[in-house]
């Protein structure tokens, strides 16, 4: 284990030993508050019709059970907490490897490359691109193939395009009829990786923030 990871680690189960040690304090407080009142409550019960010894031991019992409870949720969202800083630890080895993924890509002058899943009974089929507003920008055919393309982010005069996020939708063919429109999975550089909710999130270049369960592959740019 390396020391970003046992360094992550270490805060989350601090951070959830503080918040089961503020309940207790909190449990503890309202439980000699909840014995006062019940002192108070048999202090001045009607001598001529005390109250059932039992019903003492029903309120005993309930607030015990809350007590247990509140103790439980507690615990749990510790572990929630550290389950999650360890995810964020172990994925802290992506920051700057490329991940696969149906999202808008930051094009930054570089080809970007694009990995499209046409429909299978398709006979032709065409990359839609699109500019950070959504409006299409490009539309190129491409073998009918899961096949890896480059998309080159230059325009028809062969000068580059704005810099920016562009999103990429593969569109399926048979004959002249559109079978489906679906979008492309992209390769972006991870720069980035958190923890939001108890879920690990990968920022990446550009911006884009998606979920870790998103990506379908890695790989180093270098090789």
């Amino acid at each position: 284990m390396d020391v970003t990871q046992t360094t992550a680690t270490t805060a989350a189960a601090s951070a959830a030993a503080s918040t089961s040690d503020a309940s207790n304090k909190e449990i503890s407080s309202d439980f000699e508050t909840f014995l006062k009142m019940l002192t108070v409550q048999m202090q001045n019960q009607d001598p001529l019709n005390p109250v059932d010894s039992s019903d003492y031991a029903i309120q005993l019992a309930t607030f015990s059970g809350v007590e247990q409870q509140v103790q439980t949720n507690d615990l749990l969202k510790g572990l929630t907490a550290l389950m999650g800083t360890n995810g964020m630890a172990q994925m802290a080895g992506w920051v700057g490897k490329e991940a696969r993924a149906p999202v808008a890509a930051n094009f930054d002058g570089d080809p970007i490359t694009l990995a499209p899943n046409p429909a299978s009974i398709a006979d032709r089929v065409q990359i839609v691109v699109s500019d950070a507003e959504g409006l299409e920008v490009e539309r190129f055919e491409i073998p009918v193939s899961a096949e890896q393309v480059e998309w080159s982010g230059l325009d028809s005069n062969g000068y580059p395009r704005d810099l920016g996020l562009y999103s990429f939708e593969v569109v399926s063919f048979a004959g002249e009829e559109a079978l489906a429109q679906d979008p492309v999975d992209v390769y972006s550089t991870i720069t980035e990786v958190r923890s939001q909710g108890g879920e690990t999130v990968l920022i990446l270049e550009g911006g884009t923030a998606i979920a870790a369960s998103q990506v379908s592959a890695l790989r180093d740019p270098s090789l």
